[in-house]
């Protein structure tokens, strides 16, 4: 069993925090692979994910913002269709381990589309319906909030996938999907569910720190196909954790 104080899983939260926040992603499932090797796990183990998820998100966001990649008009309708569904979808229980698995098989086909497409040039992004954006981000929400995860794995091959933003803008708009959903959760959580936040604070500002490198990696220095190749490598660890957890 890991010991989350060795400096071994701390290396290991960094990694993960900077692959992630690469493409805007919080590495909330990267973060529960991880603590599924320890002693801790249940609501403590979430709750934690979740404020790194939350630190990790942000930072990419700035980031994101700061290097002129986020557009709004093209995140409101998702955010809009999304957060009630989200909070919607946590409150449905779903039986069974079939899910699970329908879930993976998207998130691998997803890396499949991404990586396949690498040597593919990039093409000018196209506008999406508003009414499209709305449901697209309902249907979103309310898996992302059945399934307990940020929401961000889905939308950034859905972005890119469908065309209607480049890699960038997609990692911009997954980071702010995944903030909000975020601090919604943690919204949600008692008093007594954050005590576990103090007693592991390194953890925290190691992934923030990594954090940090890692947008500002991808938002000012990397490529269209490293950060399709990242997000590849993003969903395909996903996947496994979602099949495997």
């Amino acid at each position: 069993m890991w010991n989350p104080s060795d400096p071994s899983f701390l290396l290991a939260i960094v990694a993960v925090a900077l692959l992630y926040s690469m493409v805007g992603h919080g590495g909330a499932s990267g973060y529960l692979a991880l603590m599924s090797f320890t002693l801790l796990a249940g609501r403590p183990a979430s709750t934690l994910a979740l404020v790194m998820n939350l630190g990790v998100a942000g930072i990419s966001f700035l980031s994101y913002q700061r290097a002129r990649h986020f557009d709004w008009g093209l995140a409101w309708p998702f955010l809009a269709g999304s957060i009630p569904c989200a909070f919607v979808g946590g409150r449905i229980h779903v039986p069974g381990e079939y899910h699970k698995w329908l879930i993976s098989l998207s998130l691998v086909c997803a890396a499949a589309w991404l990586l396949w497409g690498l040597r593919q040039p990039e093409k000018e992004a196209k506008p999406c319906p508003l009414w499209l954006s709305i449901l697209s981000g309902a249907v979103l929400g309310l898996v992302s909030g059945m399934i307990g995860i940020g929401g961000g794995i889905f939308l950034s091959p859905l972005l890119i996938l469908t065309g209607w933003a480049n890699a960038k803008t997609a990692s911009s708009t997954a980071a702010v999907f995944i903030l909000l959903n975020s601090l919604a959760g943690l919204a949600a959580r008692s008093a007594d569910d954050l005590l576990v936040v103090p007693e592991h604070s390194s953890l925290i500002a190691a992934a923030v720190a990594a954090s940090v490198v890692g947008s500002l990696f991808g938002a000012f220095r990397a490529t269209s196909p490293q950060l399709k190749t990242a997000l590849g490598v993003v969903l395909a660890m996903a996947a496994v954790k979602l099949a495997t957890g």
